[in-house]
């Protein structure tokens, strides 16, 4: 188990993955490309924003690199840390937000990052986190076994037990708790990954990364033409409402941004163009809006691995 950490390593694999997921966006949407922004942080470290908008299939696209340090980490970083309050820490990583165009293409989302925490005279603490996650509006379950079963195989060099245990965690953090509702079908997610020693906690995120696109692009591919009409652009909108709740309420990785400064329009790339909130709306029973509710946006063992 080694833990000599080889930063330089993860800055320039996430520079790659950044442009393979935006090579492989661009490539199935077919009709625009992404417009980059380079930008610097007046505190240390910058990075680059890439979006596509007004896509054939994505409304918008955002995918975001960013490498940023700081004289002391901020409370969304040392809330399960409190030890490590007060140090300077480096923290780069990839983050991306598809908001498909045709309501019954989900929206996705996938985060690999990489925290080093120091100060004199100790030893630096280093950890690695992310996951994705899968946002239907309307469910289908090939898709969602499909998703599930990627999420399988990115984790099962790593052990049997780690997808079972990050896909928990997934189900667990995508929970709005004000709605007593899940935000999506799940996926993967973990934090704070650094006991498998830096090689393997390495290894284990690029394998992360690195199964995003074959988890959502086929995905992508059966539902992207399926006509629709306004009755179900028209629950996209409201269901992505959820989408903005979670994370203005409780994502971390955007309450990290606003906390340390971080550069806003970058931060809130995750956001949707277009939303649409009501007062008090619910599906009527039996509609596949409802089957959204019932059957989807609740932890299901997708795989029967219970079994």
């Amino acid at each position: 188990m080694s833990n000599t950490v080889q930063i330089d390593a993860v800055a320039a694999w996430l520079h790659d993955l950044q442009d393979r997921i935006c090579a492989g966006l661009t490539e199935i949407d077919g009709k625009e490309n992404f417009r980059e922004d380079s930008w610097t942080r007046p505190t240390g470290g910058g990075g680059r924003t890439r979006v596509l908008a007004e896509g054939g299939v994505f409304e918008q696209a955002g995918v975001n690199f960013s490498d940023v340090t700081g004289d002391a980490l901020p409370p969304a970083a040392t809330a399960k840390r409190p030890e490590l309050a007060g140090r300077a820490f480096r923290a780069m990583g990839v983050s991306l937000v598809v908001h498909p165009r045709n309501p019954y293409v989900p929206t996705s989302h996938a985060n690999v990052r990489f925290f080093m925490a120091t100060k004199p005279d100790a030893e630096p603490v280093f950890w690695f986190g992310g996951g994705f996650d899968l946002t239907p509006y309307y469910g289908f379950d090939e898709d969602a076994v499909h998703w599930h079963q990627v999420s399988r195989d990115a984790c099962e060099p790593f052990g049997a037990a780690v997808y079972p245990r990050f896909k928990q965690w997934c189900d667990d953090y995508f929970y709005l708790k004000h709605r007593d509702e899940h935000r999506g079908v799940g996926g993967l997610f973990f934090d704070d990954l650094n006991e498998w020693g830096f090689e393997q906690s390495f290894a284990f995120t690029r394998s992360v990364g690195d199964h995003y696109l074959p988890a959502y692009l086929p995905i992508v591919a059966r539902r992207k033409d399926m006509p629709h009409g306004e009755h179900e652009r028209d629950f996209q909108l409201y269901r992505r409402g959820r989408y903005v709740e979670f994370n203005l309420v409780y994502d971390r990785g955007t309450i990290f941004g606003l906390q340390t400064g971080g550069r806003t329009e970058s931060i809130l790339m995750s956001l949707p163009p277009n939303v649409r909130f009501r007062y008090n709306w619910a599906p009527a029973a039996g509609t596949p809006e409802a089957r959204l509710y019932t059957d989807f946006i609740k932890p299901r063992d997708w795989l029967g691995l219970s079994a």
